[in-house]
């Protein structure tokens, strides 16, 4: 989808109540300065910002539910869902072209440096987007984390995205919710025939994913398929939210006939065009072997870091910070007694100690669940160590749903929406408690939820509301390796060496995905030449790396966005240590990078170089 569904990453949750004015005066469309302000051209740009930002949510009105925004002049978006549709593509890519023009042609000079930043952040989303959308097949986002050649695949498409929108994101507290589910309901059969033409046209491109991708797609559609003729998860929530709220009517019943008429077909015919692919598709994982592979790839690289780096500067960065984490990992065994083999033999044997291990079934997804709890307990009473300004996420940690778990990383997670009644999401994927250890769960909560990304998405309410609509990946992803530094840096292994290895392990795993991503999608490597590095060189869980290479196959470039990201912040940190001496404050340089924003590394620059500039005033 072009202008994306606000996914759990992105979608973001309300400030705390002293934030709640300043906040809606942000999102207003007819914002004004005050009366007392100076002529200059401040208005203009934030009316500029203001008119793309509702551009935008005109193409993606799921966007506008998730950020409970869908009321007033807006109130109309909820009973939509966004065109799938090669014809809604189009209309999306003229917009960007338009709206990318007016924001190259306005004068930034004498604007402050936060709307400045906003027309530079709008410049630099929409000008990749418009590269994307010249390209001749794709999945193609506006400043958002996922890009993708495929429509429809294991972690792609309205057959995944939808139904988990509609429960978790769209409300029912009145009989007009439930009217506007069911239209939105029947919008979703349309949505998947948008689809379906697109991946028609794609193959008839030669465009076809590979057989390993299109296997894992056709057993989670079929169930899809299947649950919808029944009536399945898109009629239970009607039919539970309905009743909790007694909404009176035949909902479930309505929604039942939608689902069975018209929703299960519309999927059937979605599976009959993927076994057509299946029939000639071949095992060649990366885009190399694709038509216009190579193109797309430099492409999808550039949205995912947002730099100009190629392939095999990719390749090497990940080779070479890689040595660097293992030499650390390495020094922290031997002080444990784990002194033979290589780091990743040694990781691979910690993993099958029993003590790491969480009990299989539902009692250790209850014991999963707990142990984050406590650690979620434990980093709240931390962050005043860390940042000046301080906000209160609203959050809930929920299992994803077991039809999505197979195609589905071990964890995601973002805020909820700007009137916190759509809480924040820390998504776990609990199929099996053995991909999570005792030794790295900790880790990948505070990447998923505090302080990584639901942390993070809550400063982004101070902004004009096409920044909170725009989010880039090696922002996005390396704030949340930063917050597991963090964390770390917080005491969070002072007394638990084996804990560190699991977060050494995590950002490890990052570097990893560098040297993987670019050698399957440019160097020739198959899918299990990328299993066997991930598990041979850090010693990572199998069973969670062959979910992990899958999606680097579909969503190429995305995984190298974490640690460019997060080298980035990194080496932003140092150059504000160097330049302020003694006037650096690690408080205060955290509250830079997050009340920034969500920006590009090129702008990312430029935050951190008010910092300095206003820590010497």
């Amino acid at each position: 989808m072009p202008y994306p569904m606000m996914n759990r990453r992105e979608a973001l949750a309300a400030l705390t109540s002293t934030a709640a004015l300043p906040l809606i005066q942000a999102c207003s469309s007819s914002s004004t300065p005050p009366a007392t302000a100076k002529p200059d051209n401040s208005a203009a740009a934030k009316a500029l910002l203001d008119k793309i930002g509702e551009s935008y949510l005109r193409f993606a009105p799921e966007g506008a539910t998730s950020l409970g925004i869908d009321t007033g002049a807006r109130a109309a978006l909820r009973s939509q869902l966004a065109d799938r549709s090669a014809g809604g593509q189009q209309k999306i890519a003229d917009q960007v072209r338009k709206d990318l023009e007016r924001a190259k042609a306005f004068d930034t000079n004498g604007l402050d440096h936060a709307t400045r930043t906003s027309v530079e952040v709008v410049r630099s989303a929409y000008a990749i987007a418009a590269e994307g959308f010249a390209l001749p097949y794709g999945d193609i986002t506006v400043g958002s984390w996922r890009n993708t050649p495929y429509v429809v695949i294991q972690n792609v498409g309205a057959y995944l995205d939808t139904p988990r929108f509609l429960d978790s994101d769209h409300p029912i507290e009145t009989a007009a919710d439930a009217d506007a589910y069911l239209s939105r309901l029947q919008s979703y059969a349309k949505q998947l025939d948008g689809e379906l033409g697109r991946i028609q046209a794609a193959r008839g491109k030669g465009l076809v994913p590979p057989a390993f991708l299109i296997d894992k797609a056709l057993s989670q559609i079929r169930v899809s398929a299947k649950n919808a003729r029944a009536g399945g998860s898109v009629v239970e929530s009607i039919e539970r939210r309905t009743k909790a709220k007694s909404i009176p009517g035949d909902w479930a019943a309505r929604a039942r006939a939608i689902a069975s008429k018209e929703i299960a077909p519309a999927l059937d015919r979605q599976i009959a065009e993927l076994e057509e692919q299946r029939r000639v598709a071949k095992d060649d994982a990366g885009m190399w072997a694709r038509p216009n592979g190579d193109d797309f790839y430099r492409w999808a690289l550039k949205a995912s870091t947002t730099t100009a780096m190629t392939p095999d500067e990719v390749h090497e960065m990940g080779q070479r910070e890689l040595k660097e984490l293992h030499a650390q990992m390495d020094a922290i065994f031997k002080t444990i007694g784990y002194t033979q083999g290589t780091v990743g033999e040694r990781m691979t044997a910690l993993a099958k100690d029993p003590k790491y291990q969480f009990a299989e079934g539902d009692k250790g997804r209850a014991e999963i669940l707990a142990f984050i709890q406590e650690r979620l307990m434990w980093i709240r009473s931390q962050l005043p160590r860390a940042f000046n300004t301080l906000v209160n996420p609203n959050m809930e940690v929920k299992r994803l749903p077991p039809e999505e778990e197979p195609g589905a990383p071990t964890a995601y997670g973002g805020a909820g929406s700007i009137d916190g009644k759509i809480p924040g999401k820390y998504w776990i994927n609990l199929r099996t408690t053995s991909l999570h250890s005792r030794f790295s769960l900790a880790d990948l909560t505070f990447h998923e939820s505090i302080p990584g990304h639901i942390w993070q998405g809550e400063y982004t309410h101070e902004m004009p509301l096409i920044r909170q609509l725009l989010a880039f990946n090696a922002y996005s992803e390396g704030w949340a390796l930063y917050a597991q530094q963090l964390a770390d840096e917080l005491g969070a292994y002072e007394k638990d060496p084996v804990g560190k290895l699991g977060y050494l392990q995590a950002i490890s795993f990052r570097a990893c995905r560098l040297v993987v991503d670019t050698g399957i999608h440019a160097k020739k490597w198959t899918r299990e030449q990328g299993v066997k590095f991930f598990v041979e060189v850090n010693g990572s869980n199998p069973m969670e790396v062959a979910s992990e290479v899958d999606r680097y196959c579909s969503w190429p470039g995305q995984a190298c966005g974490y640690k460019v990201g997060h080298s980035e912040i990194n080496r932003q940190r140092e150059r504000a240590k160097t330049a302020l001496g003694t006037k650096y404050d690690l408080k205060a340089f955290d509250d830079s990078i997050v009340r920034g924003g969500n920006v590009p590394l090129d702008v990312l620059a430029k935050n951190v170089d008010e910092y300095i500039r206003s820590s010497k005033a």
